[in-house]
């Protein structure tokens, strides 16, 4: 059938935006030879770390890689558990599923969508090795409850703040509320690094030796009389005296590029100005969609900042799969289901996982339809959203 064209950008695409700071960024990289994994990256690393409030950043390919990193260092393997939230994008998941772990999925709180805590603790055991929540949306889970249930059972905590770049729960940021932090920088993401890229955060520096080391293939340098360099000091010199690599482990290449952290660093400059726009946006939506029959928006918990990286909204049962179809084909705006439980996925079902698991999350999940939300949304869009929804209400 012929769609009408659209009238806005109203589709999931680009999560931010660039400007000529990001264009000078790269072209001040290309003068220099477009290092791999240079200065840039080094830089980007400590103000991002600053910015979350961490010692130790970490730049990766994504936050898929970082993940892996993140759970390989606090040692997660074979006959350990890792409990995590089914509502997130499929990595969260593999993370520990790659790892040979036993993936357990607790339920959500039926306001926030992020995981609870009360399933987390029924689902506890001795073999739990680490608690994995995401920070859905942009909202920070209830992590002073999650922080008690894993140090009573000597677990960790990696944050997947992938969607929560500048979060804050209780005046603190996203990445410095577990052991380790994970973001994204993927193109839909709060701020960017062109196309993909990821960032690790910890306060913890045996951690960060060890994800640093996995990150660039387990390599080590010694000097002539077999001293060991840290990895982050360790400079080999051009001379006579032999100085040379060895290899401790099975390793990766996840490396980020000195021009994606030139970008990086422009973008983290922006990013309280993106996350302002994204609130202001999201208020308004809340303002303009009170008191439509079978709707229910979002629910903001007081401890916290939401950064809205999506606005996902509840509609009637039975009506999500009309209400995307005419919101696409009448409206042409392109609305998203985030996301399929991931225990339903065909994966997952391979791994023994069924319906009955996470049943507040498999009830809600024919319900919850994302609209659009991004810095570049203009006010005209945002009324043309707010009176399509009304329209097909």
């Amino acid at each position: 059938m012929d769609l009408p064209k659209p009238i806005f950008e109203l589709e999931f695409g680009h999560g931010s935006c660039y400007g000529e700071e990001e264009r000078e960024a790269l072209l001040d990289v290309l003068k220099a030879n477009a290092p791999s994994c240079g200065p840039r990256v080094k830089q980007f690393e400590e103000e991002f770390a600053a910015y979350c409030g961490c010692r130790y950043g970490l730049a990766v390919t994504s936050a898929t890689a970082g993940l892996e990193l993140a759970l390989r260092a606090v040692g997660v393997g074979p006959g350990d558990e890792v409990i995590t939230t089914p509502l997130s994008w499929i990595s969260t998941a593999n993370a520990a599923a790659t790892l040979g772990a036993k993936v357990v999925f607790a339920d959500i709180d039926r306001r926030t969508l992020n995981l609870d805590p009360d399933s987390v603790a029924s689902k506890a055991t001795p073999r739990t090795k680490a608690i994995l929540p995401v920070h859905l949306f942009g909202q920070c889970c209830d992590m002073d409850a999650l922080n008690e249930i894993a140090r009573a059972r000597g677990a960790v905590v990696v944050e997947d703040a992938a969607h929560a770049p500048g979060a804050e729960y209780k005046g603190r940021k996203a990445g410095s509320l577990g052991d380790i932090g994970v973001f994204s920088f993927h193109q839909q993401k709060n701020m960017v690094t062109l196309g993909e890229g990821g960032m690790i955060t910890t306060g913890t520096r045996d951690l960060y030796e060890r994800m640093l080391s996995f990150r660039s293939l387990c390599c080590r340098t010694y000097d002539p009389k077999g001293k060991y360099l840290p990895l982050d000091e360790a400079v080999v010199p051009m001379g006579k005296r032999y100085w040379y690599l060895d290899f401790d482990d099975i390793g990766f290449n996840y490396r980020m590029t000195d021009a994606q952290a030139a970008v990086g660093l422009a973008q983290l400059r922006k990013l309280d100005g993106f996350n302002a726009r994204r609130i202001e946006i999201a208020n308004r939506y809340c303002e303009l969609l009170q008191g439509i029959r079978g709707l229910r928006l979002p629910y903001v918990s007081p401890d916290v900042k939401h950064v809205f990286h999506a606005y996902c909204v509840l509609v009637e049962p039975g009506s999500k799969e009309d209400f995307m179809w005419e919101m696409y084909t009448a409206k042409r705006i392109k609305v998203w289901s985030h996301y399929m439980p991931i225990h339903l996925t065909t994966a997952y079902r391979k791994l023994g996982h069924s319906e009955g698991e996470c049943p507040v999350a498999e009830e809600l999940f024919h319900q919850y339809v994302s609209i659009p939300i991004h810095p570049r949304l203009s006010d005209d869009a945002i009324a043309y959203v707010v009176n399509s929804i009304r329209e097909l209400a």
